[in-house]
């Protein structure tokens, strides 16, 4: 069966989707951010409460609600968060894969649509996202289904709907994470273009109606908690609400841009995460750039919207001293929607097929390596590793045993299809990948990741009957505890922490345990009468009775909670 034939190529998108979609179900949130956002998202269900996100008893501003929204509507639709958290991510990394094969077929044929959606999932950061339950996955597809509107509108069709849309998508993006007005930015390179050919100008009497649908959609898209926030802020005088509205719209947007002050990075810093994670497709930047570079100096308008903008969107996260890999990643379908049409040609010619059969191989023999290593005979650097997760070797071993079934794949389809479908190969290498990371590797890690597994120890050193209160806590502790726990804030000071503890304790004494962060229990407890829990998410842990704070001492405890 041929992939290029209706068929063949019906059998392919399930494998693509397949591949995303394995390992659903098997894990817990998993820090960094997916704990924090299932938290808020399961308060929401619980209280009813959809404007403002609570991460325990705190107000949560570090991100607006829309993400948690669809995390809250997942849960409410499967009626369980293992069958749930990821599933947002999925259906946006869908979404994304099938608007940037539909730009690529509007813009030239339905061969190039099936190239760009192939090439960007093909890309180790775009799967690595919609295997991760964190907001950007859903902010690519928002971003992308905005360019795909507003692209269509420059140089297809003036239908002030598509400007509708594309306003409105770039509106709602920006409510979940800042940054999704962005694709707004297409208009400049489309200025660029002085002399556009005649279907790139507007009708006259259309241009101011056209403007005002897209100014409408931007606005209802933002208006959509927007809205609500600042009528809510309007009719109630409360401290607390306006410093969570003070410190979302201000201090997390434009503060956090212009003077971050966490993820600080040099200015060249994107350039290193092309050369990693955007692999395989790094690989093919010495034959791309220079067939962009002759149609750009053509002035060829496909080429100077789609490369134009991924060019403001480098520029606009390079130039703030905060820098993370994730927030360049809704330029990567538009590259890739620039390459599609190219990609037919260059794969047909030696040096590209040499430089994805060295990629194949490299990640077999990678895979073969560690796995028959971890499956057989854990090197000491190895064990290093296990031991910081909290492996035992059963569990080395079994990662072992999906490590080396991964190389045998890649390798074999390296063998069997790297000489004529290179490409081809690529894809279902790719798609062994995520197939194996998500029903083996995730799932091996989980139990001390996810602190399934000490928050379980907890339970079963205190007993039943016990209560448990919460000290220098993490999100996932506070979703994976087997009772209701009692916390005593996130932000708040250890100092702080421990006056509300220490009356919380005594007030019964004989059934009342903390579990409490190592580096926050200070000179107040008694070490010999306190158990060390154990190591989770590469920090260690205590459980405190009331019998191990003295009650007559009240020495400073250094230090203050950070952000994973």
């Amino acid at each position: 069966m041929s992939w290029r034939r209706p068929a063949g190529l019906a059998v392919l998108m399930l494998l693509l989707a397949g591949a995303l979609l394995a390992g659903m179900g098997m894990r817990d949130p998993q820090p960094a951010d997916e704990p924090r956002f299932v938290l808020a998202a399961r308060d929401m269900l619980d209280s009813g409460q959809w404007l403002l996100p609570h991460r325990g008893s705190e107000l949560y501003s570090d991100k607006p609600p829309v993400f948690m929204w669809t995390l809250a509507a997942a849960q409410a639709l499967t009626g369980h968060w293992r069958g749930a958290f990821l599933l947002p991510s999925w259906l946006a990394a869908l979404l994304a894969l099938w608007l940037s094969a539909d730009l690529a077929r509007r813009l030239w044929t339905p061969r190039a649509g099936l190239y760009a959606a192939l090439a960007l999932f093909a890309c180790v950061q775009f799967g690595l996202q919609a295997k991760r339950a964190q907001i950007d996955m859903v902010l690519v597809a928002m971003t992308t289904a905005s360019l795909w509107a507003l692209v269509q509108y420059l140089l297809l069709r003036r239908d002030w709907r598509l400007l509708l849309l594309g306003g409105f998508a770039a509106g709602l993006g920006t409510v979940t994470k800042g940054v999704g007005f962005l694709p707004l930015l297409v208009f400049l390179p489309w200025l660029v273009l002085r002399r556009p050919p005649a279907a790139l100008l507007p009708r006259a009497g259309h241009a101011g109606g056209h403007a005002l649908a897209g100014i409408a959609g931007f606005l209802a898209g933002v208006g959509l908690w927007l809205g609500p926030l600042l009528w809510t802020l309007a009719a109630h005088d409360d401290p607390a609400l306006r410093a969570y509205a003070s410190d979302i719209l201000l201090r997390q947007t434009g503060t956090r841009y212009a003077n971050a002050w966490h993820h600080l990075k040099p200015a060249w810093y994107y350039l290193q995460v092309i050369a990693t994670l955007w692999l395989p497709g790094a690989l093919l930047l010495p034959w791309l750039l220079p067939a962009w570079w002759r149609r750009l100096r053509r002035r060829e308008p496909r080429w100077v919207l789609l490369l134009g903008w991924s060019l403001l969107v480098l520029l606009f996260f390079s130039a703030s001293p905060g820098k993370r890999d994730v927030y360049i990643l809704p330029a990567l379908p538009a590259l890739c929607i620039a390459a599609a049409p190219l990609l037919p040609a260059l794969l047909r010619r030696r040096g590209v097929r040499l430089a994805l059969l060295a990629w194949l191989a490299v990640l077999a023999l990678a895979t073969l390596a560690i796995g028959l290593q971890a499956w057989f005979a854990p090197p000491g650097w190895l064990l290093e590793v296990a031991a910081r997760r909290n492996l035992d070797m059963d569990a080395l071993a079994r990662i072992g045993r999906w490590l080396t079934a991964l190389g045998a794949v890649v390798a074999g389809c390296a063998l069997v299809l790297g000489r004529r479908r290179i490409g081809l190969a690529t894809v279902l290498a790719t798609a062994a990948l995520w197939t194996v990371h998500g029903l083996g590797l995730m799932p091996a890690v989980d139990a001390d990741s996810s602190g399934r597994a000490i928050m379980r120890e907890a339970g079963r050193r205190i007993g039943p009957g016990a209560e448990l209160g919460l000290l220098g806590w993490r999100e996932q502790h506070l979703l994976q505890a087997d009772r209701d726990v009692v916390e005593f804030g996130f932000h708040r000071p250890w100092d702080a922490q421990w006056r509300d503890a220490r009356d919380w304790l005594a007030q019964a004494p004989d059934r009342r345990w903390l579990f409490v962060l190592e580096d926050a229990l200070g000179s107040c407890v008694d070490r010999d009468r306190a158990q060390p829990l154990g190591v989770s998410s590469r920090r260690s842990w205590w459980l405190v009775p009331a019998s191990a704070v003295r009650g007559d001492c009240h020495d400073a405890v250094p230090g203050a909670p950070s952000e994973e």
